[in-house]
């Protein structure tokens, strides 16, 4: 079992930046890959951001392309989504989202490979 806590979400004007974090910890943090996903009201809960156990391979939502970058810092049991030109359809509840794995090379950008998942954090964009 692995436990996920989000931070990092604030009120931001449009053209700002944010970095999110989410630190894991009650298993190994290296056998999971990672996503980050992102809900506004009246919505699904989309992936915005994955990425693989190793680090290796990462993928974006086509709307976070080029602004949206995932890292991860395995000796810090955290990972990271930094957002920089946030848009007002940017403003939604971002969650942290971990799936274990034994491939090392994979990531997963659909809400049903995970099985944990933070609490999340508000992301506000204004205009």
């Amino acid at each position: 079992q692995v436990q996920l806590v989000e931070s990092g979400g604030d009120l931001v004007q449009a053209g700002g930046s944010l970095r999110l974090s989410c630190a894991a910890s009650g298993s190994t943090f290296s056998s999971y890959a990672m996503g980050w996903f992102r809900q506004a009201p009246g919505k699904e809960r989309d992936c915005v951001a994955a990425i693989s156990s190793s680090g290796s391979r990462t993928n974006y939502a086509d709307s976070v392309k080029g602004r949206f970058t995932i890292s991860m810092d395995n000796a810090k049991n955290t990972v990271y989504l930094q957002m920089n030109s946030l848009k007002p359809e940017d403003t939604a509840v971002y969650f942290c989202a971990a799936k274990r794995t034994a491939y090392s090379g994979s990531y997963y950008n659909t809400r049903y490979a995970y099985g944990f998942w933070g609490q999340g954090t508000q992301v506000t964009v204004s205009s």
